[in-house]
């Protein structure tokens, strides 16, 4: 009866030394925690540095250089993603699925989106300056807001609604008194808008599927969508105008011109990176807060922005609402995990 008794005891005094235990698993998850922190944190801030970048080289090498195609710089970037992905899989520093039938299947509508929202983008900053480019790219948002909901069943506080508002709201005051008014730049915009905000919510559901990973929907969006893109730059003579242009002599453009292209990979890694440690709307968050720089260095060294009181007004009420957007949206994620 004794040994019996204490058998009987030892399940309690193993869960008397539970404390200790405790504090190890408890310490254990504050450092993967902490770890997940850091891995957001550093997404984010890859793309808001790669964002910030690659906008100022397009900049560059659209509008200062004045090269004729951007379709052609789409191209370049698309063949630069499919080289430095293909090299490392090859190097077996990375990883991804053999193209196979099913690929097409599993990446629809990634492809189209990738390719309409290149273009468009590229469309964009090379007719607008670069205050008007980075206010209507505050539209971005609100559509992710919209996609996110329908796609990933989120919904947003109305705190959140009131400052997205306040961001068009800004917008609209700005392009009311847009002396650089350009209807083609304003439209490619607003479509890069949508397809920015469709793009966003599709990656964070095919990334959450884990089917091809981030590097097999980077390397198959280029590989599919680079053959039509080339088709349409040949018959729609981009090809030619790109072939005769006189910079190609000039080193620091072509310098320029290569980067641009290895930064379009990096910037799309990045999204990628950043969408999957965080979310499609926190991607949108930093991309705004990165617009923020761009505008105000767009107004001094762009060249091509125009003063006016009322415009400068709106930029401001826009920039104010993205940052209380931000603030808000970072403590609600902060709370939420708490």
């Amino acid at each position: 009866m004794a040994e019996l008794h204490q058998r009987r005891q030892q399940p309690g005094g193993d869960r008397n030394l539970s404390p200790e235990g405790t504090s190890s698993k408890t310490e254990s998850s504050a450092s993967r925690e902490n770890s997940a922190v850091f891995l957001k944190l550093l997404a984010a801030g890859f793309y808001g540095v790669s964002s910030f970048l690659i906008v100022v080289v397009n900049k560059s090498v659209l509008t200062n250089y004045r090269f004729p195609s951007s379709t052609c710089v789409g191209i370049g970037q698309m063949l630069a993603t499919i080289a430095v992905l293909r090299t490392g899989k090859m190097l077996g520093v990375i990883s991804f699925p053999d193209m196979d039938l099913s690929i097409p299947r599993k990446m629809f509508p990634l492809p189209l989106l990738y390719v309409g929202n290149q273009i468009s983008g590229l469309f964009g900053t090379q007719r607008l300056n670069l205050p008007m480019f980075t206010v209507l790219r505050r539209f971005s948002i609100f559509l992710t807001m919209v996609f996110e909901g329908l796609l990933l069943k989120k919904t947003f506080s109305t705190a959140v609604k009131a400052t997205v508002f306040t961001m068009i709201f800004g917008a609209f005051i700005a392009a009311s008194a847009d002396l650089a008014f350009d209807l083609e730049g304003y439209v490619f915009i607003m479509l890069n808008n949508v397809l920015t905000a469709a793009s966003g919510a599709y990656v964070k559901q095919k990334l959450d599927s884990k089917e091809l990973g981030k590097y097999g929907l980077l390397y198959y969006n280029a590989l599919i969508m680079i053959f039509p893109t080339m088709a349409y730059a040949y018959y729609s003579g981009d090809f030619q105008m790109a072939w005769e242009y006189n910079g190609w002599s000039d080193q620091l453009f072509v310098v320029q011109f290569v980067l641009s292209s290895v930064m379009g990979f990096v910037l799309m890694y990045s999204i990628m990176l950043c969408t999957q440690h965080n979310s499609a709307l926190t991607t949108s968050i930093i991309g705004c807060i990165k617009n923020i720089l761009v505008t105000y260095i767009g107004m001094v060294f762009g060249g091509d922005y125009i003063f006016t009181w009322t415009n400068f007004i709106g930029l401001n009420i826009s920039i104010a609402g993205s940052l209380v957007y931000s603030y808000i949206t970072f403590t609600q994620e902060q709370t939420k995990k708490a």
